[in-house]
């Protein structure tokens, strides 16, 4: 089992505790934001399983089929988990209006809380190792998971500060409507990630600043009386693919031309171990 998959596992594991913790305190206490928490990680819970899967697919080598990797599964996966997030949020929303039009009081403060802030614990110590692992993957599956998971965290938080301000004031209603604020923080979350995850599927171009990085990469490493231009940058999963024009002499032989092809190739790799590099040699006219 690889990085990726070791990590995406223990969000699993995590994920599936919590679940079960928040909705036996959910339906001990009867609160509905505690419940719709327990939908939220189980959102999470699916897109860990996701995450898992694509980084174990996209981690397979090119073959016949799939010339240029697998590693779009890690799109269509967050892809799909924003989706399911946004009907989760959808469901919590309608739950909690339905909970306003018919209160109910909350029992079990002291548990309700305790669930929420280990919960939020929890969860910042497991995004914050995911996103670390993503970061140094360039895995979009896992910082899906990561971003979950922190959102997670958040709305944990609010939902625990906001249980202590009921069992404070007495006024129960404040339960569906913190319910209500944590669906639609989990929606602006979701939109977030299923435009970042599907920009690659269309082939877009990467961001500016990493498209910088490795312009700099080979103006360093360019020759004297060479050049580059048309550079080109997308991303494949975890893997950027570029390509673009090394302008040499005229007069140069074929050997030399390809020995810098070598030499950039080289020193994008270092920094960027799987790029996938296309250089089209051309004479430097003027």
């Amino acid at each position: 089992m690889n990085k990726k998959a070791k990590i995406a596992f223990v969000s699993i594991v995590s994920n599936s505790s919590l679940i079960c913790l928040k909705l036996i305190v959910g339906f001990l206490s009867g609160s509905v934001s505690i419940i719709s928490e327990a939908i939220h990680s189980s959102m999470d819970l699916i897109a860990a399983i996701m995450a898992y899967i694509a980084v174990r697919l996209s981690s397979k080598k090119p073959d016949k089929k799939h010339p240029y990797g697998h590693g779009k599964f890690e799109n269509v996966s967050g892809v799909v988990e924003g989706i399911l997030i946004i009907v989760a949020a959808v469901w919590i929303i309608f739950e909690a209006i339905h909970k306003i039009n018919n209160p109910g009081k909350i029992s079990s403060y002291y548990l309700a809380i305790g669930v929420m802030f280990f919960s939020a614990v929890v969860n910042f110590f497991v995004s914050r190792r995911l996103y670390k692992v993503a970061k140094e993957t360039n895995s979009i599956a896992l910082e899906a998971d990561a971003l979950h998971l922190k959102a997670d965290v958040y709305t944990s938080l609010g939902v625990g500060f906001g249980i202590l301000l009921i069992w404070i004031s007495g006024i129960n209603i404040l339960d569906p409507i913190i319910a209500i604020a944590v669906a639609v923080f989990i929606l602006q979350e979701a939109y977030k990630l299923i435009i970042k995850a599907f920009d690659p599927l269309l082939d877009s171009r990467v961001e500016q600043a990493e498209i910088d990085k490795f312009c700099e990469i080979i103006r360093l490493n360019l020759p004297e009386n060479t050049a580059i231009h048309d550079l080109r940058v997308r991303q494949n999963g975890s893997v950027y693919i570029l390509d673009f024009a090394l302008q040499v002499p005229p007069n140069m032989i074929v050997q030399d031309a390809h020995s810098i092809c070598d030499l950039l190739e080289k020193k994008i790799r270092f920094v960027y171990a799987d790029a996938d590099i296309n250089i089209h040699i051309e004479p430097k006219i003027g």
